[in-house]
């Protein structure tokens, strides 16, 4: 499926490039691939050029701000091919990071880069830490997630899976496991699956010979993962809250592998797991993941961007692969980054 479709990339400063990494050039194919920019019902991006349908992967949001100019009658911000949107002050959205994000009016996000907020801020009549003003208005821009604390309890998740609910699912391990882990050629080790669910992740591992610990909050998930694969004498279950193991697994692993567990939990909780990750690991260890990079405030599942996830992981791992996936499940295709990162030294 993957081959008869198209992928194109945003990057970090909003230029497009085609799946072979050439910068698109031609005016008019800029202005088709940007006019035709749209969300999908999955928050696939998805846009038409040359009368195909082209998948985009964006490295931050799929327009990048880089004028902002305010009046009493319309609003617009400009990109780097000087294209430009209009948006409400309303839609403006914060970061932890605290940069500015909204929507276009025609519902494509966006987010301003540094000189674009400079602009921004000197064109307002007021603002602070939590508020700020124009035309006789105030506004108070949200945080960027819409959460609440549901996806920290164990209730939430094992009636999810009590409801037939665990939409994550896909009845066997993940292609990017599939396809990755006989090119990584790792010796025997001992591989962590944080919020296993089922199993199938782990199992995939267990069967090529690792010594896997699948951990899960739902105990509804820890029986069904040992009714599948309760035979395989290499993985072993351990029912319990991802951030409250026993220190005494703490520099034990060799490898941590991470499929729905980052885009499942609070959001505000991010730092906290990646923090996790890095003291489980030992100082030499690998954190192997597939991300969801969608833009999507609700959840589970929480969507992310690769902006977010370099910010976040810069600190604590080094980057050895770092890819978009592009042999997923259709419904995936496009929303899915592939890792592979060693734990930097203390």
């Amino acid at each position: 499926m993957s081959e008869s479709l198209n992928f194109y990339s945003i990057d970090a400063k909003g230029m497009v490039f085609d799946q072979n990494q050439h910068p698109l050039q031609e005016p008019e194919s800029i202005q088709s691939f940007f006019n035709f920019l749209q969300i999908g019902d999955a928050f696939q991006i998805t846009t038409r050029l040359h009368d195909q349908t082209i998948l985009v992967e964006a490295y931050d949001a799929p327009l990048i701000a880089k004028q902002i100019h305010l009046s009493k009658h319309s609003n617009n911000l400009t990109n780097a091919y000087d294209l430009s949107w209009n948006f409400e002050l309303s839609s403006l959205i914060l970061d932890e990071w605290d940069r500015f994000h909204g929507l276009t009016t025609s519902g494509i996000p966006f987010v301003m880069d540094s000189k674009a907020q400079d602009q921004f801020f000197d064109q307002l009549d007021h603002f602070d830490d939590d508020s700020f003003s124009y035309d006789n208005s105030t506004y108070l821009p949200e945080p960027f997630w819409i959460t609440d604390s549901s996806p920290n309890q164990e209730s939430y998740w094992t009636q999810k899976y009590q409801n037939q609910e665990a939409g994550w699912d896909l009845g066997d391990s993940a292609m990017g496991l599939k396809v990755l882990l006989p090119k990584l050629k790792l010796p025997s080790s001992r591989i962590l699956v944080l919020g296993g669910g089922h199993g199938h992740d782990a199992a995939h591992f267990a069967q090529q010979g690792h010594h896997v610990t699948l951990v899960d909050i739902s105990p509804e998930a820890i029986k069904r993962a040992k009714t599948s694969y309760g035979h395989l004498a290499q993985l072993h279950f351990i029912e319990g809250d991802i951030f409250q193991l026993p220190h005494t697994m703490y520099n034990q692993y060799d490898l941590i592998f991470e499929h729905t567990c980052y885009c499942a939990i609070d959001p505000t909780r991010r730092n906290e797991l990646v923090r996790q990750w890095r003291r489980l690991l030992h100082s030499n260890g690998t954190l192997l993941g597939l991300f969801f990079t969608m833009p999507k405030r609700m959840g589970p599942p929480f969507g992310g961007s690769e902006w977010e996830l370099n910010r976040r992981l810069q600190s604590h791992f080094q980057p050895l692969i770092w890819q978009r996936f592009r042999q997923s499940i259709k419904p995936r295709l496009g929303r899915e980054l592939l890792i592979y990162m060693q734990r930097k030294s203390d």
